[in-house]
């Protein structure tokens, strides 16, 4: 994920932005859909995203090897108040000097890992989470190209090793790209989502 010039604290902003906004696009209506992540309701798929933002500013500050930070919240009752918090909490993080030179403690992912290498993680996962929400809510994203080429790179790099994909894994096993397939579509597939499967309401 290192070593590509870009720059994640920005990228990951961007990210998070848009998800946020998506999220507020929710009525107390949506919370029950049925979401592109399997299993999960809106509801639960943004309280996994707040646990997220929570544990990766705790990481981003030292704090990440203790696990009530990656606990999702235990009042969901308003998630897009929540969520929003949470977001704020997590850009403020990485908006801190250095963060992309420390270590981040990712219990998800087995131990340390570089900031910049685990800020592109957090990047990716949020352009596609922001996609989960939009396609629940029958809308669309709106990134602008150098952000989807970046999170297309990133998600080419993740490991494609079906025994560290799925349940229990921070990301779905991939499906296959087909040809011709634009950068967004082809980080969707790589990290287990199928986007005609979700198609945007008129």
């Amino acid at each position: 994920m290192t070593g590509t010039g870009a720059d994640f604290v920005e990228l990951d902003r961007i990210a998070v932005q848009e998800a946020v906004r998506v999220v507020n696009l929710a009525t107390a209506a949506d919370w029950r859909r049925d979401t592109p992540c399997a299993g999960w309701t809106l509801r639960q798929l943004v309280a996994h995203m707040t646990a997220q933002h929570i544990g990766f500013a705790a990481a981003a500050r030292g704090a990440g090897r203790e696990p009530e930070y990656w606990r999702e919240p235990a009042d969901m009752s308003d998630p897009g108040r929540v969520h929003r918090s949470a977001a704020a909490s997590v850009l403020s993080a990485f908006a801190e000097p250095g963060v992309p030179g420390r270590e981040f403690a990712l219990p998800e992912l087995g131990g340390d890992v570089p900031g910049d290498r685990a800020i592109s993680f957090h990047f990716v996962d949020h352009v596609v989470h922001a996609w989960d929400v939009a396609a629940t809510l029958g809308t669309e994203v709106d990134f602008p190209e150098h952000v989807l080429v970046a999170a297309r790179a990133v998600a080419r790099r993740v490991p494609a090793d079906p025994a560290r994909r799925g349940p229990g894994f921070p990301f779905a096993p991939a499906l296959e790209v087909p040809e011709g397939s634009g950068p967004l579509e082809e980080a969707l597939r790589l990290l287990g989502r199928s986007p005609e499967r979700w198609p945007a309401r008129a």
